[in-house]
């Protein structure tokens, strides 16, 4: 929201108040019995007595959840009912507090937040003898705002009815502004398909099903994180509004509707420790399946299909070589006019158990298509709208629109019996043999409802979603175990990530879409995101031949890899002209082929990334300003990641195979050619289909799997530990591969100035290859010695 006019002035119709001064400190114990700092702040500064008189104040409190995180709350009236925030992990005894004559601060491990007494409002957030940021004069306020004062936000979030208008229209606001410094950037805020680097734009946090290509989002997340060693999540999971260098350009402002705005301040100093204590604070993501790693084919949208066409895609693909690990079935598994009943169609599926048996027999996990909405021919409508499981119009009428399903109905969440409900009908699917769920939707969430908890529809319209998935995800793995269940869905708020995997939404089909698309991804790894996916070829349209060849190297790339549609099949032979043109090694078939075996092969490197995101919140797929926070060059890269920590993908994004790519300092290794190539440096390569810039971080040491036919093997059994070179000798570095059941050996790899030692006690056969040295080499005694 834009409440000034210019530096000096506000905008007609706006009534600010600002916390002026620290006029009083103290201390107080909390439920927990740590210490906080509670702080009197008069929106003038006091220069007599009378000037206490029909004075507001804002009430500043200081405190921390866990350590390297303070928390700010600004409140103006202290007696509104407390609303919903988001669900937060804590921590207690880490607190210290220091009271003076001249300041006062708050210390969480490293973190030490500090407010200056007397006249002129400050506080400030240091760590390492540094100051990261501060709030100063006019930083902290509170607006009223008349209703027809233009301070509109720029977006209305996918209104195309009144019940889901964005919430532009409030009387009061909270905000903050905190300051930005010469040369600082701001990363993350969901996934957004803009910039990555979000300075100059004006971001609202408010879920929409606006496709990739506008300035909407699926996945808000008010948190985002700068390089300048620290992070901000606001705790409110409804409508924030951002405007970061983009009305007072020397900060970062976010507001929210109301009577009081809290956020957390987190330190790193890195960006990988911002997301490690970020995901502390707000879960970590998951463990998922091995198998869910592997390619993904969908029915797609609108297209017709039944069990023989499935199986006819399903045989097609073992014939032609290409290994497939789940199928899907999109919306139209269930009758039209009746999503969702959760019941197979009985005209295209009369014998669901039995289909769901034979895909089961040819090694096929089954994914099925769900949404929270109700269609109101569905013969469950009545049955939950006379139980009260729908959400309600505040007449008491159940609310209903004619958009998307005709009729339909949206599931209360917070009703728990609802929720049982719900979890009943995805356990009768679970029963019938369904692995996973596709929980698409969640953003269409009205306004003009009332919840059967009282949550507050402004809170609850992001906040849905993570009931949503929530619900779905605890059946899966209630019925799968922990570490097997998995989703695919769509929409997310922060703390989504514990419920993975998230796919990127409706993409087109064209260069520009795959390139958005890849910054939408970016920006969500930078939320806090492990785990994520993409239609590959693009949703909307049918890509070229081109187009999808180019995709399928950057989808099987991804954490998660899936072919989807909308009204045309993802099948790759449908991209070459004939059986016959398939053996041509850059056809569409070969090159989904090549780019999935080589997914295979990398799943002992690629099932560590995913144990790392679930233990430290490190995502699979990683912004190069996450591995590399100290290279200027890579700031505003947004072309190109890193897939876990070692190796370098540059997706080809034009129809000539041209691509210009950046190579951080150090030595690297082309993977596939073997070619070192110098880094520090911007490079320009043409590539055919078959191929793509993927290059090798020196040092590195790849685990390579033995199988390229599936994803779900005995990792160590055949096992190759790849190692690149390195320019000087290092300390001894410890290497896990574990495998997908839990079974697991450590690697130690020493660097000398002539040879590079491995031992293990690892009861697999495994052998290790120097790259660029020649051939294998197998250990005696689990201990291998190679000249370097």
């Amino acid at each position: 929201m834009k409440f000034t006019d210019g530096f000096w002035q506000v905008r007609p119709g706006v009534e600010p108040l600002y916390a002026r001064e620290a006029y009083g400190i103290e201390v107080v114990s909390d439920a927990s019995g740590d210490d906080t700092l509670v702080v009197t702040a008069p929106t003038k500064v006091i220069e007599r007595r009378g000037d206490t008189l029909n004075r507001p104040v804002l009430t500043v409190t200081l405190s921390s959840p866990i350590p390297n995180v303070v928390g700010v709350r600004i409140e103006h009236f202290q007696g509104v009912r407390d609303e919903l925030g988001f669900d937060l992990a804590r921590e207690n005894g880490h607190v210290t507090t220091e009271v003076t004559d001249a300041l006062a601060s708050l210390t969480a491990g490293e973190l030490t937040a500090t407010v200056t007494r007397g006249p002129g409002w400050n506080l400030s957030f240091s760590a390492a003898g540094r100051t990261l940021t501060s709030s100063g004069d006019k930083a902290q306020g509170y607006m009223t705002v008349a209703p027809d004062a233009e301070v509109t936000s720029t977006i209305v979030g996918n209104a195309r009815s009144a019940d889901e208008r964005h919430p532009s229209r409030h009387h009061h606001y909270v905000h903050e502004q905190l300051a930005l410094g010469v040369g600082e950037l701001v990363y993350g805020l969901g996934e957004r398909f803009g910039p990555l680097v979000k300075n100059g734009q004006v971001v609202d946090i408010w879920n929409a099903d606006g496709g990739t290509s506008s300035e909407q989002s699926y996945k808000n997340v008010p948190f985002y994180l700068t390089n300048r060693g620290y992070g901000v999540l606001v705790n409110h999971p409804g409508h924030v509004s951002y405007e970061i260098g983009s009305e007072a350009v020397e900060r970062v402002q976010f507001s929210v509707p109301g009577e009081s705005l809290e956020y957390y301040l987190i330190y790193g100093p890195t960006p990988k420790q911002i997301l490690e204590r970020y995901t502390a604070l707000t879960g970590r993501p998951a463990t998922v399946p091995a198998w869910s790693y592997g390619l993904w084919l969908s029915t797609s949208f609108t297209t017709n299909y039944d069990e023989a066409t499935v199986t006819g895609f399903i045989d097609a693909m073992a014939r032609r070589d290409l290994p497939l690990s789940v199928f899907h079935f999109d919306c139209f598994w269930m009758r039209e006019f009746n999503w969702c009943d959760f019941e197979w169609d009985p005209r295209t599926f009369p014998d669901p158990e039995g289909m769901l048996t034979r895909l089961h027999q040819k090694d096929l996990h089954v994914c099925v298509w769900l949404n929270p909405y109700i269609g109101q021919r569905s013969p469950l409508f009545a049955e939950a709208a006379a139980a009260g499981y729908l959400v309600k119009r505040p007449n008491g009428d159940v609310w209903q629109w004619d958009l998307w399903q005709a009729g339909m109905g949206l599931v209360d969440f917070t009703n728990p019996d609802a929720t049982r409900w719900y979890q009943g009908h995805l356990r009768r699917l679970i029963g019938q043999g369904v692995d996973a769920f596709k929980t698409d939707f969640g953003e269409r969430i009205p306004l003009e409802i009332d919840y059967f908890d009282g949550s507050s529809p402004e809170r609850m319209h992001n906040y849905y979603t993570q009931l949503y998935n929530q619900a779905v995800f605890d059946v899966l793995e209630e019925a799968r175990g922990a570490g097997e269940a998995v989703l695919f869905a769509r929409s997310a708020t922060a703390g989504g990530q514990q419920l993975p995997v998230h796919w990127g939404g409706d993409n087109t089909s064209s260069y520009e879409s795959m390139a958005e698309t890849l910054r939408g991804g970016l920006s969500l790894a930078f939320s806090g995101f492990g785990f994520w996916s993409h239609d590959i070829g693009g949703f909307e349209g049918t890509p070229d031949p081109g187009v999808f060849k180019r995709w399928a190297a950057f989808g099987l790339l991804s954490s998660h890899s899936r072919l989807h549609g909308s009204d045309s099949y993802r099948v790759p032979w449908a991209f070459d002209a004939d059986e016959a043109a398939e053996a041509d090694p850059e056809s569409a078939v070969s090159v989904t082929r090549a780019f999935t075996k080589l997914k295979l092969r990398l799943m002992p490197y690629l099932y560590a990334a995913g144990l790392e995101a679930h233990t430290h919140g490190t995502p699979i797929m990683r912004p190069m300003q996450l591995e590399f926070p100290l290279d200027p060059a890579v700031a505003q890269l947004d072309r190109q990641y890193m897939l876990g920590a070692d190796l370098l993908v540059a997706p080809v994004f034009s129809a000539d195979g041209e691509v210009e790519f950046y190579l951080p300092h150090g030595t690297w290794t082309n993977y596939v050619t073997g070619e070192r190539v110098v880094g520090g440096r911007w490079r320009r390569e043409r590539h055919g289909f078959a191929s793509l810039p993927l290059y090798v971080r020196e040092g590195a040491v790849i685990p390579v799997g033995a199988r390229d036919d599936r994803p779900d093997y005995d990792y160590l059994d055949g096992l190759r530990l790849d190692v690149y070179a390195a320019d000087a000798a290092s300390a001894a570095r410890t290497l896990t591969v574990t495998s997908p059941d839990g079974t697991a050996a450590d690697f130690v790899i020493e660097r000398t100035d002539d040879a590079v030692r491995l031992r293990s006690t690892s009861r697999g056969a495994w052998s290790v290859k120097v790259v660029g040295a020649g051939e294998e080499i197998r250990p005696v005694d689990g201990e291998v010695s190679v000249r370097r």
